[in-house]
């Protein structure tokens, strides 16, 4: 099979099982906290990913790789820490896999937007494109026909949250130019976020903590800690081999997509149609702003070449 469908293939399989973890958050916290989601959810990942590192960095490390990659682990854990507690409370208000797929998912147009606004990096005209499309539908996916326009503290909480995404993205892109292999990078920001996790846990939830709510999440802990973590991120690193980086980014952004089916599949979401339109504006303009269109005006240059 030709190496860019494989890896294409991998890619979009990532997408599905991130989109679809947005339903397996909503229905774990029925039984369980955030933080408790939180840090039960990062200790299994670690184990799950442990082997997934032994297997793919084999190599040994040298002491300023180890240093490098402990400093980065703890930094982006810290933020990846932040980022899911927002994020896992905006879910829990919201119980929508759909909202919070989505609004998560704009941190795709954010990271571009970033770089311009903060590092006069120039980007394409695409970006403010998906970036108007993406607002728009904001505002109809936050529309009820019968009240008017709603946007409450769980969609604040998944705003924010998408702006923490950012930084995060942007931190990792930072780090892994510092000699630090990704796979261990992302072991240590899981750990990192473990610990914090199991800390606030024990710290917040203790009163309601108990063997019988973890038995009744069991399913959404071990898709999220096993899946959405070990297994979506080894199919990344994989994907992202023999991919080409911009079909890789739009294959990737399609996860929010995957996020509103999963709702909708499985009765989580219960959105009006001015909501689905808006959803599609959202998802379009997430899409847009991955797609690079010089490639149309190198070929009308190259039409009137041949003229």
């Amino acid at each position: 099979m030709n190496k860019k469908v494989t890896s294409n293939a991998a890619l979009l399989l990532a997408a599905i099982i991130w989109g679809f973890a947005f339903v397996a958050q909503v229905d774990g916290m029925k039984y369980i906290g955030p933080f408790t989601m939180i840090g039960v959810r990062f200790v299994i990942s670690i184990v799950a990913l442990l082997p997934v590192v032994l297997i793919f960095e084999r190599k040994k490390l040298s002491r300023e790789q180890i240093k490098n990659t402990v400093k980065a682990s703890l930094i982006i854990g810290l933020l990846l820490f932040a980022a899911v507690s927002v994020q896992q409370f905006g879910i829990q208000i919201t119980a929508s896999a759909g909202v919070s797929g989505l609004i998560s998912g704009l941190y795709t147009i954010f990271v571009p937007m970033t770089y311009f606004f903060f590092f006069r990096r120039k980007i394409g005209s695409q970006v403010w494109v998906g970036a108007v499309f993406a607002v728009i539908g904001l505002f109809m996916l936050c529309y009820h026909p019968e009240d008017g326009f709603s946007f409450g503290l769980g969609e604040l909480l998944l705003l924010i949250g998408s702006f923490m995404w950012t930084a995060h993205v942007m931190l990792i892109d930072h780090y892994v130019k510092k000699n630090i292999r990704p796979l261990h990078l992302s072991w240590g920001q899981f750990a990192v976020c473990a610990v914090l996790g199991v800390i606030a846990m024990f710290a917040f939830e203790a009163d309601s903590l108990s063997v019988s709510s973890l038995i009744d999440a069991k399913w959404s802990l071990l898709y999220c800690g096993i899946l959405s973590s070990g297994c979506a991120y080894t199919l990344q690193v994989v994907g992202q081999k023999d991919a080409d980086p911009t079909y890789a980014a739009i294959i990737l952004s399609t996860e929010s997509a995957f996020g509103a089916i999963g709702g909708a599949l499985f009765g989580i979401d219960h959105i009006s149609l001015v909501g689905y339109l808006g959803c599609a504006l959202m998802f379009g303009g997430i899409i847009c702003s991955q797609v690079n269109f010089d490639f149309l005006k190198r070929k009308r240059e190259k039409n009137k070449q041949n003229e």
